[in-house]
């Protein structure tokens, strides 16, 4: 159905090609997941087969691509609509209509159904992904995996019988992923349909893949196999992989229940441990469930060390009886929350459960209904900018949002300014955060963790005590997401209060002292990570349900526990 023949793709202006001699096949009716490091082209060789490679995109495609017969080369896109559908990263740049149910029918309108097909269409949709409550809800008004969801729909109403999708479950909580995971086993097995996705999470997707095509670098050609064969040899994998490399098991388990059915030795090691680490952070003997790190703990140090606050200093953020309501939706009910400086907390819930509204809250975009919300004593909806920025920092879900220069020199020696902070600061950070990126490269072109580590350093620039982050390890591969959080760590140590709103059970394992559950606005579960994530059978890390009823949170730690 899929077939790529030594395709390689040079955009204009490049030094070398983004992928290179690519040749792999998809059969009809099969998944297949597209895996690698950042930066390898894997949204080059999905752009390839919708044919916005290069189209679209400008530069030069060699080799030959088809789809269900079709050359890439000589069918544009459009031409493609009737059998490839395309959902990319981000779901706003694919919309075209205000509302849900407007956007479910749009691509049918475009083909030219009939209303009765179109009408059926949209309703087993609508109940497919869980929409039916959002059908006549303003598409501006959803939440970020809510929009996901919406955006996956509208290319399957049209039924295609090519899906390629980027990324998509990156902004979806851990049950809404499972439904949408769900929802494409259903049309692979009974409809015949054949997928190929890019996905970082592989914790989520590898047990649904049928075959993996890994890109292992830059320029390299592809390897192709099943799951476990491909596991064993990436240089990206999730956490039961990892635990099984560690365990030296074989063959690797994917799911959680084949790895529980080889964990058994491995929880009779762990139990005669002679220096057990309480769960923590994954560093050595860190222990969340009681208080926050002491400054200079952690790794990383991206500030030299704040002295500790006295006993009357305000605490980063504190919110009382908060009550949010937004479009006659109530989006926060009474909602209490304390910061202490120093600590790391996961925002928690499914999609719409309002974690966004917090944040956004607490750093002055949004107006308390009723109740009080403070930062750093300041009351954010009412304090100027320009002072609000040495409070508080917020990097949204889009972090290319905060950017608007035309190259990274000219972003940081804006940030410089705005923080009245000396000139270089900025910059400065960003190398420490990420080395490598050029001062003449442009924002728009930066990979997903090169923007977050730019946006990162932007809001740092004022060192504001409360950093708040929206799902900040969305399109980040598992080594981005490592370097951000040792740096995240190391501003723990330095005394900044960190709250982060994430559907990332495995990153809310690794960094936070505390997880908030939030449902329907109200906050059902406030304490500490190890008591809230083992308890939940939805936000536990894949570690915790191997190694249960022990209470692991992390790779890192049963590898120091075992020496």
């Amino acid at each position: 159905m899929i077939r790529f023949e030594k395709v390689s793709v040079t955009y204009d202006g490049a030094a070398r090609p983004s992928v290179r001699d690519v040749d792999f096949e998809v059969p009809e009716g099969e998944l297949a997941l597209l895996v690698g490091p950042s930066g390898v082209g894997k949204s080059t060789v999905l752009g390839a087969v919708s044919g916005l490679v290069p189209h679209f995109t400008g530069g030069t495609l060699g080799g030959r691509v088809t789809v269900a017969g079709r050359d890439t080369r000589t069918h544009k896109p459009r031409e493609l609509a009737d059998v490839v559908g395309t959902v990319g990263q981000d779901p706003l740049a694919h919309f075209v209509t205000d509302t849900v149910e407007d956007e479910l029918a749009y691509g049918m309108e475009s083909l030219g159904l009939a209303p009765d097909v179109m009408r059926r269409r949209v309703e087993e949709t609508l109940d497919l992904l869980g929409l039916a409550g959002l059908r006549d809800r303003p598409i501006a008004t959803l939440s970020g995996g809510q929009r996901q969801r919406v955006a996956i729909g509208s290319v399957l109403t049209p039924h295609p019988r090519v899906l390629v999708l980027d990324e998509p479950t990156s902004a979806l909580d851990p049950a809404a992923a499972e439904e949408v995971l769900a929802v494409l086993q259903r049309l692979v097995h009974d409809l015949g349909t054949t997928v190929l996705m890019a996905e970082h999470r592989l914790e989520r997707v590898i047990q649904y893949a049928d075959r993996v095509v890994l890109l292992p670098a830059p320029g390299a050609p592809p390897v192709m196999g099943t799951p476990t064969e491909v596991m064993a040899v990436s240089p990206v994998y999730p956490p039961v992989v990892a635990l099984g490399r560690l365990a030296e098991w074989s063959p690797l388990p994917l799911t959680v229940r084949d790895a529980r059915r080889k964990a058994a030795p491995l929880r009779d090691r762990l139990a005669d441990a002679p220096a057990r680490p309480e769960p923590g952070a994954g560093v050595p003997g860190e222990d969340r469930r009681a208080t926050p790190p002491a400054a200079g703990r952690g790794s990383g140090r991206l500030f030299r060390r704040r002295p500790a606050p006295g006993p009357r200093q305000p605490h980063p953020a504190d919110a009382h009886a908060l009550t949010v309501r937004r479009d006659r939706v109530t989006a926060l009910h009474r909602v209490n929350l304390t910061v202490a400086p120093g600590e790391t907390i996961a925002l928690m819930g499914r999609n719409g459960a309002g974690k966004s509204t917090l944040l956004s809250t607490l750093v002055g975009l949004l107006e308390p209904t009723t109740g009080t919300v403070t930062v750093g004593g300041a009351t954010p909806h009412r304090t100027p900018p320009r002072e609000l920025i040495r409070h508080v920092g917020l990097v949204p879900q889009e972090p290319g949002d905060l950017l608007y220069a035309d190259t990274v020199a000219t972003e940081c020696a804006a940030a410089d300014q705005d923080a009245d902070a000396p000139p270089g600061t900025c910059r400065a950070l960003l190398s420490r955060l990420l080395p490598g990126i050029a001062d003449d490269t442009h924002p728009r072109d930066l990979s997903e963790g090169q923007c977050l580590a730019l946006a990162l350093a932007v809001v740092l620039t004022a060192r504001p005590p409360l950093l708040l982050l929206d799902e900040p390890t969305r399109g980040l591969d598992y080594a981005a997401k490592a370097r951000l959080v040792t740096a995240l760590r190391g501003l723990a140590a330095e005394g900044h209060a960190i709250v982060l709103a994430t559907h990332d059970v495995e990153l809310a394992a690794e960094i936070a002292h505390r997880v908030v559950l939030l449902a329907e606005g109200e906050v059902i579960a406030d304490g500490p990570t190890a008591e809230i994530v083992v308890s939940s059978p939805s936000f536990a890390p894949q570690v915790t349900k191997i190694l249960a009823p022990q209470r692991w949170l992390t790779v890192a730690e049963v590898q120091e526990a075992l020496g």
